[in-house]
């Protein structure tokens, strides 16, 4: 049988990507000079990882810092807070989501779904001991520790809808405070321990009420109404709305709002009628905290796609710029229990997260964590540069071109549209290894925030509702257009990829754009929204849908009309689809993998289109999240080496498109 015979015996199912990538030798392969040289470089790529994950957390005499980290063994990790001596590990987990070190005392606590379903743990620091708080058998999406030590309110779903609950550190004993059909979420204490503010939404996950109510329970009452804005991560532990925070006096409240067309802080007094912005501006802010004696206020401000650290005055008066980067990402600011000093996370496109301390009065800083790159890796990694081009009905859409070093005029190159997921999300100035791979082996890669992106006005993120994979999909045309301005593009070699949405652009590309794409590569992307419905065990993907493209089914016709798969007899260009197939989390039945990038293969099989589709499979590695998602570094090790391998036979094989005329009227060469 040959290979093509069990091809289509297979339905070019794994076994059959498995015989058609093998043959082209991105493994050791003598006819292919150039391959390992390129597992090298993705191997050093990838090796690459951040010095901390999530927020830092001071001690409570502030003498150290405690962090989650992945880099070398996973788990929580403290360090010194002025710097000097080596990072030393409190407890190795790798299964460690919001940490918060006790006001007072001894105890960290977390959530862990290691028991079964995620509950609620403690830390002891100075014994080296855990102990599990809570035994709910459900889902707790937030945690926070009443003032006085005693106490930690948490949200949890486990009558059917999430309410607030509040457990006693010293005996387990655990409280429902709230009973109803709202959902009841991310609670905060008041200074004195004797209220609970917390965020009630309403069904469609878009208007939100911040409450108060008595650390007892009891009835509430409703501080502010906040409308306009929904939040994907609202019962998921990445709320982007977020907690309520009272100041250190209990006489303000400081929140997240969409109101004024950008995520700003805004502040309500307890007796106020109306709630007041901060520090207004153009720009989404997040991560804002309030200093121990209530003062100022810190947060982070983005403008396009790098964020820095911002401090007000409570009164929204001596706004500064505490580190202010030309290019980087500012995140997790946490100010110091003496109030004199603020830590942070700090990244750059070349370089990973490590961990910073700032000095609030003369802006002094002291890097704390080393993560690498080595000097000799780091010389070779490409700074992006940040772009804007045109695009269809006046927008404007800000982009990261990444480029080889060595490109001339008189070279010519693919082009590479990487589109990123969501597609409420944001590339910022971030470390991505296979981009930074796929670059050093001469592509030249354009990353873009098309319209339906976050941190470009609440305007520009709702420009995409109802019109998914048509109306976006212009702006990743028009930078077609723009890579093929640049003199050392190559204009008939262009290819598209992206995880997630980015994969569902990518299908929706080659079935609504046929032809201006010569290779494509969704990642754990969909095609058809329609099944999706059937099959879809994710109530955050669900809320997702009816907000951006109406209700299922009374819009199955919009559902339909931004499904590539039914235009699949379109398709001109070459598709790998690529999936994970790693296990299921355990507290979650139901979860299966995702049939979508499956069910896009069948449908371009049954019209003879070229194709690939591979599944990897996940092996638990730290930072698995999904079975639908490549995660791992061995399985992102492999991805990209079948990524180059199959752009390189697609976009610079040599084939000449005589049918197409290139700039003037010569051809040019792939």
């Amino acid at each position: 049988m040959t290979i093509w015979q069990k091809c289509v015996s297979t339905l070019m199912i794994s076994v059959c990507s498995v015989v058609v990538t093998a043959r082209a030798g991105f493994c050791e392969d003598s006819n292919n000079p150039t391959a390992g040289s390129a597992k090298a470089l993705v191997e050093q790529l990838t090796s690459i990882s951040p010095g901390i994950d999530g927020g830092p957390l001071w001690s409570p005499d502030g003498s150290r810092i405690a962090y989650e980290s992945s880099s070398g063994k996973p788990g929580l990790w403290a360090v010194g807070s002025k710097g000097g001596a080596a990072p030393n590990l409190l407890f190795a987990e790798g299964d460690i989501e919001t940490p918060q070190w006790a006001p007072v005392g001894k105890w960290i606590a977390y959530l862990s779904a290691k028991s079964g379903y995620p509950e609620l743990w403690l830390w002891n620091v100075e014994a080296g001991s855990e102990r599990q708080l809570t035994r709910l058998g459900a889902r707790i999406n937030a945690l926070s520790w009443s003032p006085d030590g005693k106490w930690i309110a948490f949200s949890a779903d486990r009558y059917g809808s999430f309410d607030i609950w509040k457990v006693g550190v010293s005996d387990g004993q655990v409280y429902r405070l709230t009973a109803n059909s709202h959902y009841s979420m991310y609670p905060s204490w008041s200074p004195d321990s004797k209220s609970i503010a917390y965020v009630r939404t309403d069904d469609r996950w878009v208007d939100h009420d911040i409450v108060i109510m008595p650390a007892s329970g009891g009835a509430g009452r409703v501080l502010v109404h906040d409308t306009g804005w929904f939040d994907y991560g609202t019962i998921w532990t990445n709320s982007t709305f977020g907690t309520p925070q009272f100041s250190p006096d209990g006489k303000t409240v400081l929140f997240h709002s969409y109101r004024s067309g950008w995520v700003n802080y805004w502040t309500v007094g307890l007796t106020d009628a109306q709630p007041k912005p901060l520090a207004p501006e153009p720009a989404d802010q997040t991560d804002g905290r309030w200093s121990p004696d209530g003062r100022q206020v810190a947060y982070v401000s983005n403008h396009n796609g790098t964020l820095k650290l911002c401090v007000v005055g409570a009164d929204g008066a001596h706004l500064r710029s505490l580190v202010d980067p030309q290019l980087g990402v500012v995140s997790h600011p946490e100010w110091s229990p003496s109030g004199d000093r603020i830590s942070y996370s700090f990244a750059t496109p070349v370089k990973p997260a490590d961990l910073f301390v700032v000095t609030v009065a003369d802006g002094t800083v002291v890097q704390l964590t080393f993560s690498g790159p080595d000097s000799h890796l780091a010389q070779q990694l490409i700074v992006p540069e940040k772009i804007t081009y045109p695009s269809t009905e006046g927008f404007m859409i800000s982009a990261y071109l990444y480029k080889p070093a060595s490109s001339k005029d008189e070279m010519k190159f693919p082009g590479i549209l990487w589109i990123h997921g969501g597609p409420t999300s944001q590339y910022t100035d971030t470390y991505s290894p296979l981009v930074q791979f796929l670059a050093q082996q001469g592509y030249v890669i354009l990353l873009p925030n098309i319209r339906g992106s976050s941190g470009y006005s609440k305007n520009f993120e709702d420009a995409n509702n109802a019109c998914w994979g048509h109306c976006d999909l212009q702006d990743v045309l028009a930078g077609v257009t723009y890579l093929k301005t640049l003199p050392y593009i190559n204009a008939q070699a262009m290819g598209i990829t992206g995880t997630s949405y980015g994969g569902c652009m990518s299908m929706d590309a080659v079935a609504f754009a046929p032809g201006v794409f010569q290779a494509a590569i969704p990642m754990s992307g969909y095609g058809d929204w329609v099944s999706f419905m059937s099959y879809n065990t994710e109530l955050r993907h669900t809320k997702m849908l009816a907000y951006e493209l109406g209700p299922f089914p009374e819009r199955s016709d919009i559902y339909r009309k931004v499904s590539p798969i039914y235009a699949t007899s379109n398709v001109t260009t070459p598709v790998f689809l690529v999936q994970g197939d790693g296990p299921t989390t355990a507290w979650r039945p139901g979860e299966d993998v995702p049939p979508a990038s499956l069910d896009f293969a069948r449908a371009l099989e049954e019209g003879y289109k070229v194709y690939r589709f591979k599944r990897y499979v996940n092996r638990g590695e730290p930072g698995h999240y999904g079975p639908y998602y490549v995660t791992g570094r061995e399985n992102t090790m492999l991805l990209g080496l079948d990524m180059l391998d199959f752009f390189n036979q697609y976009l610079k094989d040599g084939v000449i498109d005589a049918t197409s005329s290139a700039k003037g009227s010569a051809l040019e060469q792939r």
